[in-house]
């Protein structure tokens, strides 16, 4: 009889998801959502080229759509920023508002703020002007005039003249609608020569708006290197696994929480204060918060949908609180795909025409009930993220708090 020898061979395990290889696919994430930030920043640097080469209806429209088109990956980067100061610390610098406009162009009579000095400025009608005590010569508009002298200017942070926020004014203009519908609706001719310039000075205006787009590509591209093999921020998380699992959770919780809930959702309905909306001049507000949704639940699951159609996937701390508590990571999952379903059905209004400043207004039941549905769902996962922290046994941490929710700077028990 002839024996037969059989070789079973079972199959090895695949290792379990490491805290070294999701901090180092975090990064990789940091790295890819900031590349494609300034990717779409370098093509709205070149639709503001044309339109102030060419000024006409269409070219400040397609300047217009350039600069929406870059707010969506930027938005998906803000959960990098708590937990991470490279980025917290460089963060001012290109999403800085609310902004007093008037520092930078011509603002209606009724304009003012009477904390600032400087609110009425005028920058691009001004071009010298005395500021701290100093002559300020600004008959060049240029991105280091801007970041350097301009920026935050007398230590007031309402003085914003750089970052997504400045260029969004200069290619709207102020909204003057309130809580009605309709946005700024800066004509395309104050962008252009000659007599057919309106509002004066459309050559400097046409500066600024360049230097400022300039300056944000250059923002956006150190922010990538900092996300290099090399970089400061990369290494900031991945050195020790453990502070880079507690600045991924920080980054959720505070952006889940204090940020986006408080400080630019419920805040502006507590006031019914269309300045408080964060995209005021172009009434794209319920599009930031949507995306900044979207990048909350990304780094949780470890996955990110590039400007391509792309998706970049990889180890994810999902999978660590998986292993350790997996009731947790089912209902944190859950809880992230319910606010990213209630910012769904604000962004779905705001494309239907009914923005966000329009959600806000006095009386309107309907607005509130959408907004608080995503308050409410945004301040329950905040607490699944707080006992995502314990599942993994890491250190307490404090998310960011705000006084328009009950429990500012509260850590979740």
């Amino acid at each position: 009889m002839r024996l037969l020898c059989v070789l079973l061979l079972s199959a090895t395990p695949a290792l379990a998801t490491t805290p070294e290889a999701v901090t180092q696919h975090y990064a990789d994430l940091g790295q890819a959502t900031f590349k494609d930030s300034l990717t779409t920043a370098q093509a709205l640097q070149s639709a503001v080229q044309a339109l102030i080469a060419a000024p006409s209806d269409a070219t400040l429209a397609a300047a217009r759509d350039a600069w929406k088109a870059a707010r969506v990956p930027y938005l998906q980067s803000e959960v990098f920023r708590f937990g991470n100061p490279v980025v917290d610390d460089w963060e001012g610098r290109v999403n800085s508002w609310p902004l007093d406009e008037g520092l930078i162009d011509y603002v209606g009579s009724d304009y003012g703020n009477e904390e600032n000095q400087l609110a009425r400025l005028d920058v691009i009608a001004t071009p010298k002007f005395t500021l701290s005590g100093r002559d300020i010569d600004a008959t060049t508009i240029t991105p280091e005039l801007i970041a350097t002298t301009l920026h935050e200017a007398d230590g007031v942070e309402a003085n914003v003249a750089s970052g997504y926020h400045a260029i969004e004014f200069l290619l709207w203009g102020q909204d003057l609608n309130g809580t009605n519908p309709g946005a700024g609706n800066r004509p395309a001719t104050d962008f252009a020569a000659g007599d057919a310039c309106t509002n004066g000075n459309c050559d400097r205006r046409a500066a600024y708006l360049r230097a400022a787009t300039d300056l944000l590509v250059q923002d956006l591209t150190q922010m990538v290197d900092n996300w290099d093999a090399d970089g400061p921020a990369r290494a900031a998380v991945t050195a020790d696994p453990q502070v880079g699992l507690l600045a991924i959770l920080t980054g959720m919780g505070s952006l889940s929480y204090g940020e986006l809930a408080g400080e630019r959702i419920k805040l502006g309905l507590m006031l019914n204060d269309p300045e408080e909306e964060q995209d005021c001049f172009s009434d794209n507000t319920h599009n930031s918060h949507f995306y900044d949704g979207v990048g909350i639940r990304n780094v949780y699951l470890g996955t990110y949908t590039r400007t391509d159609g792309t998706t970049l996937d990889g180890p994810s701390l999902s999978e660590l609180v998986a292993a350790a508590d997996p009731a947790v990571d089912s209902q944190l999952k859950a809880e992230l795909d319910a606010s990213v379903a209630a910012l769904q059905a604000m962004k779905d209004a705001g494309d239907a025409g009914r923005t966000f400043d329009t959600l806000i207004a006095p009386g309107n039941a309907e607005g509130e009930a959408i907004i608080m549905a995503a308050v409410d769902a945004l301040v329950t996962q905040t607490a699944s993220i707080d006992r995502a922290v314990t599942a993994l046994g890491l250190s307490k941490v404090e998310f960011e708090g705000s006084d328009s929710l009950d429990s500012p700077g509260a850590v979740f028990q």
